[in-house]
């Protein structure tokens, strides 16, 4: 069994969750163990305790977020000490890019990070997606420590070393957020805004690179924009998009003069034990009505309705 050890913020706690939940797998099968500072028993010395599981970990998950790069601790003391363990070639450090932010000059910007190119698990349309990605380089660095189900011993670079005892208690310790109506409504109009933006940067951008292409982006009200692209002259793309009453969400037209209640695809907000996101009606080829989506997700399901004719 191979250990690892999360350096994080606690503002990105909720993102660790959705992560370690990534890796039940691993860990049923007895090929992990993971480790975080919410694990420390009440009475214990927290920096005695972390620094005892960050020199034992064989691999050290850097969950990077402009919060992780402005901590201190996280930054000079935790990063430094396990990027010093990684050149020493006794643990393998993994940058886990969670949020937007300048990492790439850091002490540990050298190293391949996940998810895939870098990416920030926040930016991918589907959440559920980048964190496979993550365990997929998770698991990629257990082969190269040697870690199986079966074995009892970690071979870093040439040498084996026994396992340390885990600690007696479970490490099924995650507890279900709740998400109020406000927590909803809120995740809904601050999607719509994001929406919004995203179109009206997109169109702007595709008639730009594309020479005999114009655009027209109309904010109706707070709850309602249309989008148009032309060729040459001659509408090709169109589009409304509004918060939607029977769906309680957010509803898409192929049309831009289209009235509220009629529409050809919608997302509502849902949530799971640890996150909202939204959930498309699957009224579209482009949209499953299980895929969960972030706000870029929605924003890019509703794009490529909207530039699918053009294209």
């Amino acid at each position: 069994m191979a250990s690892l050890f999360f350096s994080y913020s606690h503002a990105d706690e909720g993102l660790r969750d959705q992560l370690e939940k990534h890796l039940s797998a691993l860990k049923n099968q007895g090929v992990i163990e993971a480790w975080h500072d919410r694990r420390i028993p009440a009475g214990e010395a927290l920096s005695k305790e972390i620094d005892a599981h960050l020199e034992s970990a064989d691999i050290v998950l850097l969950l990077v977020s402009s919060d992780f790069l402005a901590s201190e601790y996280c930054y000079d003391r935790e990063m430094k000490r396990a990027m010093e363990r990684h050149e020493s070639g006794s643990a393998v450090v993994i940058p886990v890019i969670l949020r937007p932010c300048d990492w790439h000059d850091a002490a540990f910007g050298k190293l391949l990070a996940v998810p895939k190119d870098g990416r920030p698990i926040t930016q991918w349309p589907n959440p559920d997606e980048a964190f496979l990605d993550v365990v997929t380089g998770i698991k990629s660095a257990l082969v190269r420590c040697g870690a199986t189900p079966t074995t009892g011993v970690k071979k870093l670079g040439a040498v084996s070393v026994p396992l340390s005892s885990p600690a007696i208690r479970s490490s099924n310790l995650r507890v279900a957020k709740q998400f109020s109506q406000f927590d909803k409504d809120q995740f809904l109009r601050k999607g719509f805004e994001y929406v919004a933006k995203y179109f009206q940067n997109s169109l702007h951008e595709l008639a730009t690179r594309n020479p005999g292409i114009d655009q027209n982006f109309r904010r109706i009200d707070a709850n309602q924009f249309t989008a148009s692209a032309y060729r040459q002259g001659e509408k090709i793309c169109r589009c409304s998009v509004f918060l939607e009453g029977m769906t309680s969400g957010i509803a898409y037209a192929m049309d831009d003069e289209a009235r509220p209640g009629s529409f050809n695809e919608a997302l509502s907000v849902d949530a799971d034990d640890q996150s909202l996101y939204f959930k498309p009606l699957g009224m579209q080829s482009l949209a499953r009505s299980a895929d969960k989506l972030s706000t870029e997700g929605a924003a890019e399901l509703f794009w490529g309705l909207f530039v699918r004719p053009i294209q």
